[in-house]
C-alpha cells in the first residue's frame, strides 16, 4: 500500500479546491431525505407511509433528471446547467415549508427532476483534471468525500430539527444548494478533456449515444444500483435491530462506525498498486452483507459483523464510477455520468423497500439477507455476462513488459538480402549452375569489398556467404518461434503483447 499517489492526485491542478468543494457542497444533500421525512411526519402530521411517499418523490425525478442534466452539460456546458438547477433548487426550498402535502408530492419531484447534480459533476470533472492511470486514487478520494459528507449532513439536519424548526432547517439547505451552486459556477470546473492522452483522437467530436450505451456500460450501472441497493438495505436493517434490542440510541454510533469502515476500505483501495474488478467488489459486498442479521439481539456484535461489507462501500462506489469514465468518451461523460447517478438512486429506492418488506415478514435479521442474496444474483448474472466479454475492471490489466531491444529480431531492410526461409530448396551444391553462379556471386563481393569503404566492405562480405550457401554454420537473423518451429514473419513481430488484447480501455 502506498501513499504517493494521493499525494501526486491532488497535487493536480483543480484537484484539491474541487475536493473541497465536493465536500462542503454535498452535506446539505445528504440532509434532505431525513429533513423531509422530519417535516411531513412532524410539521404536515402525515404518517411515515406519506413521509416515504415524498421521499420517492424526490428520488424518482432526481433518477430521471440526472441524465437530461448531464446531456445538457454535454452539449451546453456547465454553466447553463446550474443556473437552470440552481433556480429551481432557490425556488422550491423557498416555498416548500408553505406546500400543502399533495403540492409538496408534486413539488418534490419536480425539484428531484431540476436538482443540483453535484454528484454526477464532480466525477465528470474528476475524469477531466486527473490522467487515466491516477483515476483510481482521485476516485477512492471522492467516495471517502462522500461518507464524510453523509457522515455530517444527516445529524445536523436532525439537530436543527429538534432545535430550531422545520422550516428554518429547509431554508437553511435551500441556501447552502444556492452557495454550491454558485461556487460551482464561479469556479467552472472543466467537465471535458480534449487532450487527454488516453482518449482517442475524436474524443471531443459528438459521440452518439448508441456509441457508448453498450451492455457492458449497462452491466457497470447496474452494478452501481446493486451497490446502493444493498446499502439502503443494510441501514435499515440496522435501525431496524437496534429498535427491536431496545438501543435505539445507538443507531447513529453504529452508522458511523459503519462510516469509518467505508472510509478505511476506500483509502485502502486507492493506495493498492493493483484494482480489484468491480464484479468482485459487488460479489464480495453482498456476500459479507448477507450474514450479518446472524447476530440477532446480541446488537454489540453488530460493530464487528458490519466491518467486512463496510469496507467495501466505498471501493465498490468509486470502482463502478472509474469504470464509466473510462468507458465513455469525453465528449458524451455527462449523461454517461447521469445515468450512473441514476443507478445509484435507483438502488436506493429499492433497498429499503425491499428490506423492509423482508424485515416486516420475518426479523430484522431477514433484511440483510434479502439485500445480500439479490446483491449475489445480480453479481451471478455479472459474471455470466462476463465469460463472454471484456472483464469488468476499474482499470486496464498491466500489460507484459516489453523484452529487451537486444533480443528484438531485426526487420530486413532493402540492403539486407533475402533470408531462406522454410520453403527454400535444397542448397546448391558445387556441382551445380547455381554453385557456380553464387560462387562468382562471392567473388565479386570480395573484389567490391577491397575497393568500397568501411561500410560498404563489411555489408558485401556478410552478403557473399549467404549468397553462396557456403556458410550454413553462421548465425541468421531469422526470428522463430518460442517452440523453435516456423520462423516469425516479420508482421508477427509488431502484433502488441497478449495482455494488451484485453485490456479494459
Amino acid at each position: 500500500m502506498r501513499l504517493d499517489p494521493y499525494r501526486h492526485v491532488l497535487a493536480l491542478p483543480g484537484v484539491r479546491s474541487l475536493m473541497v468543494l465536493a465536500l462542503l457542497a454535498r452535506i446539505p444533500i445528504t440532509a434532505i431525505g431525513v429533513t423531509m421525512t422530519l417535516h411531513v411526519a412532524q410539521d404536515l402530521h402525515r404518517g411515515w407511509g406519506a413521509a416515504g411517499l415524498v421521499g420517492a418523490a424526490l428520488t424518482v425525478g432526481t433518477a430521471v433528471g440526472g441524465p437530461l442534466n448531464g446531456r445538457l452539460v454535454d452539449r451546453k456546458g456547465l454553466r447553463p446547467m446550474l443556473v437552470v438547477t440552481t433556480a429551481c433548487e432557490a425556488l422550491f426550498w423557498a416555498v416548500a415549508p408553505s406546500l400543502s402535502y399533495p403540492a409538496l408530492l408534486v413539488g418534490a419531484f419536480v425539484a428531484g427532476v431540476f436538482s443540483l447534480p453535484v454528484f454526477s459533476v464532480v466525477r465528470q470533472s474528476l475524469a477531466a483534471l486527473v490522467p487515466t492511470e491516477q483515476r483510481r486514487q482521485a476516485y477512492a478520494l471522492d467516495s471517502m468525500s462522500v461518507e464524510l459528507s453523509f457522515m455530517a449532513g444527516p445529524p445536523v439536519a436532525v439537530l436543527l430539527m429538534s432545535t430550531l424548526s422545520g422550516r428554518v432547517t429547509m431554508w437553511s439547505i435551500g441556501g447552502c444548494l444556492v452557495l454550491a451552486g454558485l461556487a460551482l459556477f464561479l469556479t467552472n470546473p472543466p467537465v471535458h478533456a480534449p487532450a487527454d492522452p488516453a482518449a482517442p483522437a475524436d474524443d471531443a467530436a459528438p459521440v452518439r449515444r448508441r456509441d457508448w450505451l453498450t451492455p457492458r456500460f449497462m452491466a457497470v450501472c447496474a452494478a452501481a444500483a446493486a451497490t446502493t441497493m444493498v446499502l439502503a438495505g443494510t441501514d435499515l436493517g440496522i435501525v431496524a435491530m437496534l429498535r427491536e434490542a431496545g438501543k435505539v440510541q445507538l443507531v447513529g454510533g453504529v452508522l458511523a462506525a459503519w462510516g469509518v469502515y467505508s472510509l478505511i476500505g476506500g483509502f485502502v483501495y486507492g493506495a493498492l498498486t493493483r484494482a480489484v474488478p468491480l464484479v468482485a467488489l459487488i460479489g464480495g459486498l453482498s456476500l459479507f452483507t448477507l450474514p450479518i442479521g446472524v447476530v440477532g439481539d446480541r446488537w454489540w456484535l453488530l460493530f464487528i459483523a458490519l466491518l467486512p461489507a463496510g469496507a467495501l462501500c466505498a471501493p465498490t462506489l468509486s470502482a463502478s464510477a472509474d469504470l464509466v469514465s473510462r468507458l465513455v468518451p469525453s465528449a458524451a461523460r455527462g449523461e454517461a455520468m447521469g445515468w450512473h447517478g441514476s443507478s445509484l438512486t435507483v438502488g436506493l429506492a429499492i433497498g429499503s423497500p425491499l428490506a423492509g418488506w423482508a424485515i416486516d415478514r420475518g426479523s430484522p435479521g431477514w433484511g440483510f439477507a434479502a439485500v445480500g442474496a439479490v446483491g449475489l444474483l445480480i453479481t451471478a448474472v455479472l459474471l455470466v455476462l462476463r465469460r463472454g466479454s471484456t472483464p469488468l475492471d476499474p482499470t486496464p490489466t498491466p500489460s507484459a513488459p516489453t523484452p529487451p531491444e537486444a533480443s528484438t529480431p531485426t526487420l530486413p531492410t532493402a540492403s539486407t538480402p533475402t533470408l531462406p526461409t522454410a520453403s527454400t530448396p535444397t542448397l546448391p551444391t558445387a556441382s551445380t549452375p547455381a554453385a557456380t553462379a553464387a560462387a562468382a556471386a562471392a567473388s565479386a563481393a570480395t573484389a567490391a569489398a577491397a575497393t568500397a569503404p568501411p561500410a560498404t566492405a563489411a555489408t558485401a562480405m556478410s552478403a557473399a556467404p549467404a549468397a553462396a550457401g557456403t556458410n550454413p554454420a553462421a548465425p541468421q537473423p531469422v526470428a522463430h518461434s518460442p517452440a523453435g518451429g516456423l520462423p516469425v514473419l516479420p508482421s508477427a513481430v509488431a502484433l502488441p503483447p497478449a495482455a494488451a488484447l484485453t485490456s479494459t480501455e
